[in-house]
């Protein structure tokens, strides 16, 4: 057998392996420059999982969700998330479709919570709630307040029909996320928002 006729094939077969052997230690010591910057938000049910989210809501009753953001801005960011409430005529937010489409509610915000969070950073916050509302002729429900982690806002002027079609009196609590922009020195709608829809109960 002739070594020399075999050694480039040799050596190329070696380097191979050398590669192979040698990636996972490598790229734990590489850093990849980070090429896609977004936030993220999220909403989890009381046992901290995404289920058992709360939909028959009753009047008085106590309910708790999970309100989460992730930075992965490539900064450390400002965020302010506005909770609004609305029934199923009022204006809803979006976050799909071109740039010009993405729009938060017009409707105004009850209540602002503030957060900075680092670079690829979680932030959290146990959002506990309940509503005061009354039902008038059987079919239209008549708000008070929204009790949200122990402040109470004011719902006065806000209601909801009930749906014969649908069997439902819709609510629909919405948390929009909003980012300081420190080059327009304003808050910008984030094109994100999660939201809780109700069916509002006796």
């Amino acid at each position: 057998m002739n070594f020399d006729k075999y050694r480039l094939a040799f050596i190329v077969v070696t380097a191979i392996i050398m590669l192979l052997v040698a990636s996972p230690a490598m790229s734990r010591l590489l850093v990849y420059p980070q090429t896609e910057f977004f936030s993220e938000m999220w909403l989890l049910g009381p046992n901290h999982a995404a289920e058992g989210y709360p939909y028959n809501v009753s009047n008085g009753q106590n309910y708790t969700v999970f309100l989460g953001i992730r930075n992965q801005l490539g900064y450390c960011a400002y965020y302010v998330v506005e909770i609004k409430f609305r029934n199923e005529t009022e204006s809803a937010p979006s976050s799909f479709g071109p740039v010009e489409d993405r729009t938060p509610s017009s409707l105004p915000s009850l209540f602002d919570v503030t957060a900075f969070v680092a670079n690829g950073q979680d932030w959290e916050l146990p959002i506990s709630f309940s509503f005061d509302y009354a039902t008038e002729n059987g079919s239209l429900v008549v708000f008070r307040s929204l009790t949200l982690n122990n402040d109470v806002l004011n719902l006065e002027g806000y209601s909801t029909a009930w749906n014969a079609t649908r069997s439902i009196s819709f609510g629909d609590l919405i948390f929009e996320l909003w980012i300081y922009n420190a080059q327009a020195t304003v808050l910008s709608y984030n094109d994100r928002f999660v939201d809780l829809k109700f069916n509002m109960t006796s």
